[in-house]
């Protein structure tokens, strides 16, 4: 009797064992769950709270550029319209002054109309420069070859242009923000690379468009220049394009601007 009983509790206590352990591996389990349940959460709030912030400053961002864009389509126009106006109306009286000139006056006055003329293109090219509607009816090689081709005709530098592969649109805004990407590298090197040449370089691949511009100037520490606003203004657009943004330069050794950007 006192054998079967120990057997029996022997059995008891090997149940108890087993739903013990059961209970244990269920709340374990369900203790994981909860904490994946937990962290899924939380990295989905962090998520959609950093996605929020991104949407955030790019809409910052895309305001700034468009007011910028208003600011220097106004620019545009008022070149274009008022002091191209008032170049042409010299330009007129001036032909008028020639007429009645004496002939050892002629030069004078022939060179005097020759500038005004040459200042006339100048802003009417300046003028398109800064306006989009233009920029985007050229595409950014047209626009690009046109800006070198305004630096070359100031004699500020040296430039060239080299286009490989089958050439394809970009949509209008992105067209827009990554001339103005070039345009402030330009203005950089113009203001403070004291470099007599710059080279663009468009590579058109099936998915990608990779641009390269360099110049040979005294080029800066990347370390001392990264607060700079014109660097800080590249990098903001170049994100606006969801493009990969690179800028290498030593001093001494010129600065290189590489950006791939993706068709959409």
């Amino acid at each position: 009797m006192q054998v079967f009983e120990q057997e029996q509790f022997r059995e008891s206590f090997e149940v108890l064992i087993i739903v013990c352990s059961a209970v244990l591996l269920t709340l374990f389990i369900l203790v994981i769950i909860l904490f994946t349940l937990f962290q899924k959460r939380k990295i989905k709030l962090i998520t959609e709270r950093n996605n929020a912030e991104l949407q955030y400053l790019e809409e910052v961002a895309r305001t700034q550029l468009e007011i910028q864009e208003m600011t220097l389509k106004n620019v545009s126009w008022e070149l274009h319209d008022n002091i191209g106006q008032l170049l042409s109306v010299a330009n007129l009286e001036l032909n008028v002054l020639l007429k009645k000139q004496e002939p050892e006056e002629t030069a004078i006055v022939s060179e005097i109309q020759s500038l005004v003329a040459k200042s006339l293109q100048e802003i009417r090219e300046l003028s398109r420069s800064l306006n989009k509607e233009v920029i985007n009816q050229l595409g950014i090689i047209k626009s690009t070859e046109n800006e070198l081709t305004r630096l070359e005709k100031l004699g500020i530098l040296k430039t060239s242009l080299e286009v490989s592969g089958e050439c394809w649109d970009l949509p209008q805004d992105d067209n827009l923000i990554l001339f103005r990407i070039i345009q402030e590298f330009t203005t950089n090197v113009i203001k403070h690379a004291k470099a007599d040449s710059l080279k663009f370089i468009f590579k058109y691949l099936p998915s990608e468009l990779h641009v390269q511009a360099s110049d040979n100037g005294v080029g800066f520490d990347l370390a001392e220049g990264h607060t700079s606003s014109g660097l800080i203004n590249m990098k903001s657009r170049a994100a606006l394009l969801n493009a990969h943004f690179d800028l290498f330069s030593e001093k001494g050794s010129g600065t290189i601007l590489n950006i791939r950007y993706l068709k959409k």
